[in-house]
């Protein structure tokens, strides 16, 4: 048995996949969560179309667990959905967010299953730094003060993170987007056999703030 990886495609989800695979820890599944709630308190909705072309190509299972996104109902979906799979642990993206990592030990420990969490606590401006050099990812949403639709595709790289830690200082949004100011997709990695593709884009706003570069035409 081996290791499945919550994973929304963001850079924080995939980073701590590659991670796991660097210390030697077998990813077997990417799992995502697709809920219907675009407001979910634990699950990203964008671009989720993404994820099971990304583990076609990183020779990688997949898992897809749908819920309809409300508060703590969304756990027991997750719950249940993990409880189909045979591992022995789940990796997860979690940098700040008490909330998602003590809902994600306490069903782990429900599975008696253990959690690697590598990027817990971690400094968000090295985070980025490690993003930056190790993945190419993209902005796909953006939902803060500072943060226009302009910044939808921008890559994640040094320039973008001294123009977030600008707009961090000024508008007090944390510098990962840890809250929700922003979501990523990270077109590769290490551990991708190749770069994900895409045909299509698309500008969606939301209304209050809320922008979404929605793509289309994964491979």
């Amino acid at each position: 048995m081996g290791f499945a990886a919550l994973t929304s495609g963001g850079k924080d989800s995939i980073l701590s996949v590659q991670k796991a695979i660097d210390q030697g820890i077998q990813v077997t599944h990417l799992v995502t969560v697709r809920p219907e709630n675009p407001d979910s308190f634990m699950f990203h909705s964008s671009n989720l179309d993404a994820v099971p072309v990304i583990a076609h190509i990183s020779g990688i299972g997949y898992a897809e667990i749908h819920t309809k996104g409300e508060k703590e109902d969304e756990l027991q979906d997750l719950s249940r959905g993990l409880g189909k799979l045979e591992i022995e642990g789940i990796t997860v993206g979690a940098v700040n967010s008490t909330y998602q990592n003590e809902r994600v030990h306490a069903i782990a420990d429900a599975l008696d299953i253990e959690v690697f969490a590598p990027l817990w606590q971690m400094d968000p401006e090295l985070l980025l730094r490690e993003v930056a050099e190790r993945l190419d990812a993209i902005i796909v949403v953006t939902a803060a003060d500072g943060l226009s639709e302009e910044f939808l595709g921008n890559h994640i790289d040094n320039d973008l993170i001294e123009r977030l830690r600008l707009i961090s200082a000024r508008h007090h949004i944390h510098l990962a987007g840890e809250g929700g100011e922003y979501e990523s997709l990270a077109l590769n990695a290490p551990f991708y056999s190749r770069p994900l593709r895409y045909t299509s884009t698309r500008v969606i706003h939301h209304g209050a703030g809320r922008n979404e570069l929605l793509l289309g035409g994964f491979s």
